[in-house]
Order: C-alpha cells, then structure tokens, then sequence
C-alpha cells in the first residue's frame, strides 16, 4: 500500500510540473490593455474610435484619460501611460527632456471657437484678433465695446461686464488660441505668448473643453473658447472670425480643411495651421496628435498601437465628420504611413 501511495503521489507531482496549455493559451488570448491620456480637444472621437476599433478587436481594450494635452506629455514623459494626446506639439525642450525619441502623429483637424453668452443677442457675432487679443487681455470689458460693435453692425449689443473664461489645466486648446493671437497680436505676443499653460491677465479658470463650455453655459455675459464640437454638442453660440484674407468664416469642416490647403508638413508634424492664406479658411485651426515612443520596451503594445493607428487614419476617419472634425488631407496620412514604420 505504502508503494501504492509513493506511485500515486509521484504521478500527481509530475503533472503539477508540465506546462498547462490551456492556461498558457488563455492568458495569451486575453485582453491586452493600453493607457494613454491627454487633449480634451479630440476626446470626442478618440472614444469613439476606441470603440469602434475594439469591437473588431476585441482583445485590444484601449483607455482614455481626457486630462489636457499638458497632462498627457507629463504623463507620457514619466512613461506612466503607454500614448498621449495633445493640440499643441510638444517643444524640443520637453523632447530632450523625455527618456526616449518621442513621434507625433497627427490625427484629425479641428477648429477652436469663441463661444458667448450675450442675453437678447440672437444674432452670430463676429470676432477678429484684435477684438479676442483686447478681451483676453482685459483692455476690452463690455459686450458694447466700440471695437465689438464696429464688426456687428445692426446687433444691439448690451452694456453689460464680459466674463472671461479660460483654460485652468495645461491646454492643447489654449496652445492653438494662443497660437492664433499672437501671430495677430504683438501686444498678446508679448503679454501671454503661445504655450498650453499661460498666466492670464483677466478671467476665471475651468478644466477641459468640457468645464469651459459649461461655465460659459451657466454665466451670463461669458465668453470662452473651445473645439467645435463642444460648442456644437453643448447647443452654445459661436462667433464667426476674421481670417487674413479679411474674410469672416465660421468653423466648419469646410473652413477647417481649407485651413490645411497646401500645408507643408515636416517629417516631425510638429506644424501650425492658425492663421493661413486663402479666403475660406477657419483661422483658429489645428491637427491633434497621438504621441508614442518610438523604441518602447513593450512591443505587444506598441504592434497593436501602430495597427490601431494605421485603422484611425484610413477607416476610422470616416467618423470624423459626424463629430466635428475635419479628416486629414491624404499626403498627411501616406506620410504617416511611412512614419509608423520608424515604431520598434
């Protein structure tokens, strides 16, 4: 009996050692999760291409932190997630800085815009540089300022306090309008300047696109700026604005592409689009960027990512309309194309 057992126990052991292929296989087959966080700015579509892209994936779960592009280069730059987002690109200091080459691929283009709450004004107002660079900087105060009337002949324009509003986060929005006051503002170049994070000389603070839209939403007499589709999304009014042409142009997926017409992209996609030629073009424009590392250590990762991006900028913008944004032109996605190869 007592060898018996010795065998039975000998039997059990051996087994316990050999491989258990269908666990081997199961962990393999599971859900491989990726991390990413930044701009609110494309936050809209990034969800829904998630979405989309795992329904045929259904081992790739992709999530989303919409913290702000600032947010998403810290992030990405600590490696505590895998990706990250951003409307402005990030500058050479903050790519010496970070422990690895970091590519930018841009994504979509969308358009930033000032959105208002005037009371008894039912009328789209127009806006030009000058007139968002005074207001931004606190030297424009009242809704019947003689600037803003002088671009909206006909509307009766009430003498009430304007409430700015602006980005409290480190802001790819805030970059873009920035970028856009500036280069039609000295006065603004030299007071604010461009960055995702400037001191503000007037206005009160809100987080992301989303905190904006509703602070503008719930005070009267506000004025903010946000991407097209929170406006849109958010049911607010929006203001036309003056592009170098001399044109007023409300953003659209028209105006924004026209505002991509002829851009010539390096091969980082580091460019800005704000304030271009040509009659119809939105000029508070911009590409969104996904950022990755382009030696990541985690391969798995980083093959499903470039399969997620090569799917985002050939399939996936299809959807970009519906949503407020306008597609990239197609020598942008051929070039990123060729781009991704540089990922391994």
């Amino acid at each position: 009996m007592k060898l018996k057992s010795l065998v039975v126990f000998l039997a059990v052991a051996l087994a316990a050692c050999q491989p258990n292929e269908s666990k081997t296989t199961t962990a393999a087959a599971g859900p491989l999760t990726i991390n990413g966080a930044g701009a609110t700015f494309p936050n809209p579509i990034y969800s829904k291409w998630f979405d989309e892209y795992q329904k045929t994936h259904p081992n790739v779960r992709i999530n989303y932190q919409s913290i702000g592009s600032g947010g998403g280069i810290k992030q990405l730059s600590a490696q505590t997630v895998f990706f990250g987002a951003s409307d402005g690109p990030m500058t050479d200091a903050q790519l010496a800085a970070a422990p690895g080459p970091i590519l930018h691929f841009p994504t979509v283009l969308g358009g930033v815009v000032p959105v208002y709450n005037v009371e008894a004004v039912t009328a789209p107002l127009r806006f030009n540089g000058a007139v968002l660079a005074g207001i931004y900087l606190g030297t424009i105060t009242k809704w019947n300022d003689p600037a803003i009337a002088q671009l909206n002949p006909g509307v009766k324009l009430p003498a009430t306090d304007i409430a700015v509003v602006h980005r409290s986060d480190g802001s790819g929005t805030t970059y873009i309008f920035c970028d856009f006051l500036s280069k039609v503002s000295p006065d603004f170049k030299q007071k604010v300047g461009v960055s995702t994070s400037v001191n503000w000389p007037v206005g009160v603070g809100a987080k992301g696109n989303e905190g904006v839209s509703g602070l503008v939403r719930q005070t009267p007499g506000a004025i903010g700026y946000v991407e097209l589709v929170y406006a849109l999304q958010n049911k607010i009014p929006y203001g036309s604005v003056q592009n170098k042409a001399g044109q007023f142009v409300t953003a659209s997926l028209e105006s924004v592409t026209a505002a991509a017409a002829g851009v010539t992209m390096p091969d980082d996609f580091r460019v800005s689009i704000t304030n271009p030629d040509g009659a119809d073009a939105y000029p508070i424009a911009s590409f969104t960027w996904m950022l990755l590392y382009q030696h990541p250590s985690d391969h798995a990762r980083s093959a499903a990512m470039v399969d997620f991006l090569k799917w985002a900028l050939n399939d996936g913008q299809t959807f970009a309309p519906s949503l407020g944004y306008a597609p990239l032109p197609q020598p942008v996605v051929a070039k990123e194309m060729q781009a991704l190869a540089k990922i391994q």
